[in-house]
């Protein structure tokens, strides 16, 4: 003899919608936290937005309050060449030489690779001379009105300059950028929008 065959239970009308939409906003979560994540990576290994503060200090090339976008991943297969524009942390002898306040010690700094590793720098006459020759800088708001005796870059330095080289707080002033201390190259300006592309040297 068969058991009578227990009554089937419905699911409450409900419980399907909280379920579904329990899934859907799980799946949300992962999604967004994935891209968190993929985000936060990005950044710290590849590549990060950069602010000008209002320094002026990389006129005529970059302008006050322009946004360019940091390449920090090229460094890490190749060295800087002359020209790079680079951002970097500033140390000891930077915040000692410009004098920077306790909030912009925090803050990383942008200026132009002028002197390599091994690099004999002179500046006179208005004229930036790279072991004895004369420096092509197309770039510059004036040439610099100071006198900067020989300097040797030393090694796993660079010699950094600002193209508003009148109003620049900079390696004339500080010395050498370490080269530990450079976060990555300034690959292209996309802000604002009328300025968006390569930065020209």
């Amino acid at each position: 003899m068969t058991k009578p065959s227990q009554p089937h239970k419905s699911k409450k009308p409900n419980q399907g919608k909280k379920s579904k939409a329990s899934s859907f906003w799980k799946e949300t979560a992962q999604t967004l936290g994935l891209t968190v994540a993929l985000a936060f990576g990005f950044r710290v290994t590849i590549a990060q937005a950069y602010y000008l503060p209002p320094s002026g200090s990389m006129e005529p090339t970059l302008q006050n309050y322009d946004r360019v976008m940091v390449d920090k991943l090229s460094y890490r297969f190749q060295t800087p060449k002359r020209y790079d524009i680079i951002v970097f942390e500033p140390n000891e002898a930077v915040v000692k030489g410009c004098g920077l306040s306790a909030e912009k010690q925090k803050s990383s700094l942008i200026k132009r690779v002028i002197g390599l590793p091994g690099d004999r720098v002179e500046i006179k006459d208005g004229t930036t001379y790279i072991n004895g020759q004369p420096l092509s800088e197309p770039y510059l708001a004036k040439a610099p009105e100071y006198e900067l005796p020989p300097i040797t870059v030393p090694a796993h330095a660079y010699f950094a300059l600002g193209d508003n080289r009148n109003n620049s707080c900079d390696g004339h002033i500080w010395g050498f950028v370490p080269q530990q201390n450079i976060i990555g190259k300034a690959a292209f300006r996309f802000w604002p929008i009328d300025h968006f592309g390569n930065i020209d040297k």
